[in-house]
């Protein structure tokens, strides 16, 4: 069997091929229109985000057995032409989900207690304290948007900290537990203090958290977003801030980014990430929520364990 990796992902991965005889071909930086070309010669494609799977390219491949993503994201890949075409596609949020859960986590108790800007200012010699007084997350609503693997595990690290956790999620049911309460769409904006989302990238997601969507909440709220970035559109979401209906924000991902942030420079920044970059009620980082060494691991190994089982026995 003929393997192609297309991005880099951890060596668990290559390692296991090997030993089940596979022949690896490593594709790094192999442009989009070469790799047309050769794709037809694999019977498996391993990648992250660097190349779009779609209908065009994967008409080309015709002996392709299965498509290994790591992580949670398949928004690259045409699931619709896999499932027609008898193309097995795996995946591994089970991986990160731990990572992203603490990253999440890590983002608002740094919001709400100052943490990094007081740091900042600390650099700077400006050691304030009345200024930098914090919020307690302690009979707070967390208002989980999209209860998956990602949205169950922030609200198992929430467990502990004295806050009322509650879901919302179209397609699941009957998932209440010790952790988290499962309640209506109606109910979810009447009780809802921090919105945090965790919903995959879907033709519904897309610009789903806009001012209209933001403006039924009951309460000012503070918004997560350690999913996807082209689900809240950054625009209303500053347009909301600046109407203190959003009181804050916490962003790992940007509706800006394409694969990555690096094409953002001081000199094309968009107007509403400007604003956010200089507010002192938004923290961002750089798509790093699930970006472990742990993870990384864990990510390709669990997908490789199961392509393993479904593929190679």
């Amino acid at each position: 069997m003929k393997i192609a990796i297309l991005d880099k992902v951890h060596p668990v991965i290559m390692d296991t091929l090997t030993q089940h005889n596979a022949l690896i071909d490593l594709h790094y930086n192999t442009p989009l229109e070469e790799f047309k070309t050769i794709v037809h010669k694999y019977d498996g494609i391993v990648l992250r985000s660097r190349l779009k799977m779609d209908k065009a390219l994967l008409s080309l491949a015709k002996n392709l057995k299965f498509i290994g993503r790591p992580g949670a994201g398949l928004e690259n890949i045409d699931l619709d032409f896999c499932n027609h075409h008898n193309i097995k596609v795996f995946r591994s949020p089970e991986g990160n989900m731990d990572a992203v859960g603490e990253h999440t986590l890590g983002m608002l108790l740094s919001l709400f207690n100052n943490i990094n800007r007081s740091a900042i200012e600390i650099k700077e010699g400006n050691w304030l304290r009345e200024e930098n007084r914090g919020i307690e997350l302690k009979t707070k609503t967390v208002g989980i948007l999209g209860y998956g693997f990602m949205g169950k595990t922030f609200s198992k690290k929430l467990k502990g900290f004295g806050v009322n956790v509650i879901a919302y999620d179209k397609y699941k049911t009957n998932y209440s537990s010790e952790y988290v309460k499962e309640v209506s769409l109606e109910e979810f904006f009447k009780q809802t203090d921090i919105l945090s989302i965790h919903t995959p990238l879907t033709s519904e997601t897309i610009r789903m958290v806009d001012s209209r969507f933001i403006e039924q909440f009951k309460n000012n709220i503070f918004i997560i977003n350690t999913a996807r970035g082209k689900t809240l559109v950054t625009e209303d979401l500053v347009e909301q801030m600046k109407a203190k209906k959003v009181l804050g924000a916490c962003l790992d991902v940007l509706e800006y980014e394409n694969s990555s942030f690096e094409f953002l420079t001081n000199v094309n920044i968009p107007a509403p990430l400007s604003y956010l970059l200089n507010s002192n009620n938004a923290l961002i980082t750089p798509h790093i929520a699930g970006w472990t060494h742990e993870a990384k691991y864990k990510m390709g190994k669990i997908l490789i364990d199961k392509i393993i089982a479904s593929i190679f026995c």
